[in-house]
């Protein structure tokens, strides 16, 4: 089954941005499902669950504004959860639905937990990934040595072994997986080198906001009262155990999965993985 690919018109504080998206199985139909990345990552990294569920969802995958192939913003600081909720919800206006089902990883994960957190939110059922509402300093810290630092590579090959070596909590993905995540997040330029498909500066309000204190985000979720699922890679250093098991007596008191040989974080390219999340949601 094969994609479409669209973008969307969006508003925010420095002007108008085209935001990408793929589209996956059968336009009509009104059960939708919305999957959104990582911090760094795009809309390709859910081609495989994408597949998996199209023959039940309209499945819609976007690229947040500064990733993929979607427009970077002139202002930096426009760079931060409010405004990429307010982006979502004219997608959801887009595809012209009343609600949604939501796939979200670490950010998207953040998002999907705001956008669910409102009154009157469009979002029926929510999976989040390896993200939770208590934040970690140290795996702040962790982050912030990585992203924005704007690498440069020589071939597409240095780019693959680079990704492996900082994805490696990702899991015992296969080569072909490996090569799938470094096509699409990688980009050449005009002079033949290799770079991230992403904004650098997608990192200067995520640094300026850490005050070195953990960040706190209890009372968001627990205003959340949708059936949600939250899945933890069992290594991971951003969904601390104790967080990821409050979070199912809290709020809407999640089911809670925890996945093997997996840190930060679970995209659901497994079959396993994808099970976990299918299961979830096509629950009666």
């Amino acid at each position: 089954m094969e994609y479409r690919q669209r973008s969307v018109q969006c508003a925010g504080p420095a002007g108008l941005h085209r935001m990408a998206y793929t589209e996956w199985g059968d336009p009509r139909n009104s059960r939708v499902l919305i999957c959104v990345h990582a911090l760094t990552r795009n809309c390709r990294d859910f081609d495989f669950l994408a597949r998996a569920m199209a023959s039940h969802y309209r499945v819609v995958c976007p690229d947040i504004a500064g990733r993929g192939l979607s427009d970077w913003l002139k202002d930096p600081a426009g760079y931060v959860i409010p405004n990429y909720v307010a982006d979502v919800v004219t997608l959801i206006a887009r595809l012209d639905v009343e609600t949604v089902d939501w796939v979200g990883i670490s950010m998207g994960g953040l998002i999907g937990m705001a956008l669910a957190s409102m009154e009157k939110s469009p979002v029926r059922r929510l999976v989040v990934s390896d993200v939770g509402p208590e934040i970690t300093p140290e795996s702040i810290q962790r982050i912030a040595t990585y992203v924005g630092t704007d690498p440069r590579w020589a071939s597409f090959d240095e780019a693959l072994a680079y990704i492996r070596v900082v994805s490696a909590p990702f899991g015992k993905l296969t080569d072909e997986q490996w090569r799938h995540l470094t096509e699409h997040c990688v980009r050449q330029d005009a002079d033949g080198g290799w770079r991230f498909r992403y904004d650098p500066k997608v990192a200067e309000p995520f640094k300026a906001a850490f005050s070195g204190e953990p960040i706190d985000l209890w009372p968001f979720y627990e205003r959340i009262v949708c059936p949600t699922l939250v899945v933890r890679g069992a290594e991971s250093d951003l969904l601390t155990r104790e967080t990821w098991q409050q979070m199912g007596t809290r709020g809407p008191r999640a089911k809670l999965v925890e996945i093997p040989e997996v840190g930060h974080a679970p995209l659901f390219l497994t079959d396993d993985q994808i099970a976990v999340a299918r299961d979830f949601l096509l629950a009666p």
